[in-house]
């Protein structure tokens, strides 16, 4: 679930942190930048392990920062496929289950990866199992805040990094009288930087049990 990862930066300390180990400053700067952030095809960032070596340190004209090339290794959550892991169910929708692990949410479960045979409620937005028994099936509602557990299968990195600004568009003439008035441009969908794929293991861990009781 957890892994080191090797990682070179460039780190830069200001003025008014000289006084203090350079070490201390790094590690507050690199922590300042990738702690909680996504990198891409590295994964979730979790904090600085350790500082492996570090370069001269520079400062440049017009600059009174120093600038200091540092390896590091750095706490990375990034499951490897077919583990295993728990997390409690966020919300369903018609996509699928989202499930969350506390510090990290961007977890699907599509439909044809639950427990079959599996079917969703509009009423109450929730995905249910049809548990077979020797008296019939009986509907489980995989309700908000349930334990699972489930298999990853598969991750999805998106570049999230800016682009740029887009380009202007130029503004429509106004419509003419009596003319439809034309629906408003739908803004982009911001998609997760990291998105885990899995399959569930168990509908929850409470509900066979709950069934059984």
């Amino acid at each position: 679930m957890f892994t080191l990862v090797e990682m070179v930066d460039t780190v830069r300390i200001p003025p008014w942190n000289f006084h203090r180990q350079l070490n201390d400053a790094i590690a507050e700067e690199l922590n300042k930048k990738l702690a909680n952030k996504v990198v891409f095809n590295v994964g979730l960032c979790i904090c600085l392990y350790d500082i492996t070596k570090l370069d001269d340190s520079y400062i440049f004209p017009g600059d009174g920062a120093s600038h200091t090339i540092v390896q590091f290794r750095y706490v990375v959550f990034r499951p490897f496929l077919d583990e295993i892991l728990l997390g409690k169910i966020k919300y369903c929708s018609q996509e699928g289950v989202y499930v969350t692990m506390g510090f990290f949410d961007d977890i699907l479960i599509p439909p044809e990866s639950l427990q079959q045979p599996a079917k969703f409620d509009e009423a109450e937005q929730v995905w249910l199992w049809e548990y077979e028994t020797d008296e019939g099936a009986h509907d489980l509602y995989m309700d908000q805040g349930e334990e699972i557990r489930f298999r990853v299968t598969d991750e999805v990195f998106v570049d999230t990094s800016p682009t740029g600004p887009a380009a202007a568009a130029q503004p429509d003439a106004p419509p003419q009288p009596g003319q439809p008035t034309p629906p408003p441009v739908e803004e982009e969908k911001k998609e997760a930087p990291y998105t885990l794929i899995g399959s569930i293991c168990e509908p929850g861990l409470g509900l066979l049990s709950w069934w059984n009781s």
